[in-house]
């Protein structure tokens, strides 16, 4: 039987390829063109920084792996984004498998330099949500910057 977890994200990346499939429509200057009134500043950026939050939160925080956080520079154009979340695809499998039975279960982790405990299950909700969040902005940006956003909810 699949994974609560599992299942879940399959949903999250179907959503996110119709992202990035939208991604593709937009020229490649506006892609990296930074706006200050949008947190990240850029679709690019927003994108690796949903990238980097799976990275601190399943990655290092659960998983307990050193990982190097993918800088902005790193990714130029949707193929190269398509990479980065291809290799975070693995790195979510890995935490399904190593959390998707126990995923109640408290895990030390640290917030904002202190102590606390969460479960694999609030820790993946957070990132998926937070991944929702950043989606809307970079929709957002995209309409700022003269495009027309499509639906890329689950739900469509």
């Amino acid at each position: 039987m699949e994974s609560i977890m599992s299942l879940q994200y399959g949903w999250v990346r179907g959503s996110r390829e119709v992202l990035l499939q939208y991604c593709e429509t937009i020229a490649a200057a506006d892609f990296c063109q930074e706006n200050s009134s949008f947190g990240r500043g850029s679709i690019r950026n927003l994108l690796v920084h949903i990238a980097n939050t799976y990275e601190l939160w399943l990655g290092e925080q659960a998983l307990r792996k050193e990982m190097i956080f993918t800088p902005y520079e790193a990714v130029q154009n949707v193929k190269d984004a398509r990479l980065l979340f291809q290799e975070l695809d693995k790195l979510v499998e890995e935490f399904v498998v190593s959390f998707g039975r126990n995923y109640l279960t408290n895990l030390e982790v640290t917030i904002n330099d202190r102590n606390a405990k969460a479960n694999p299950l609030k820790l993946f909700t957070h990132v998926i949500t937070h991944e929702y969040h950043h989606k809307g902005q970079i929709l957002s940006l995209s309409r700022h910057l003269g495009y027309v956003p499509i639906d890329t909810d689950i739900m469509r």
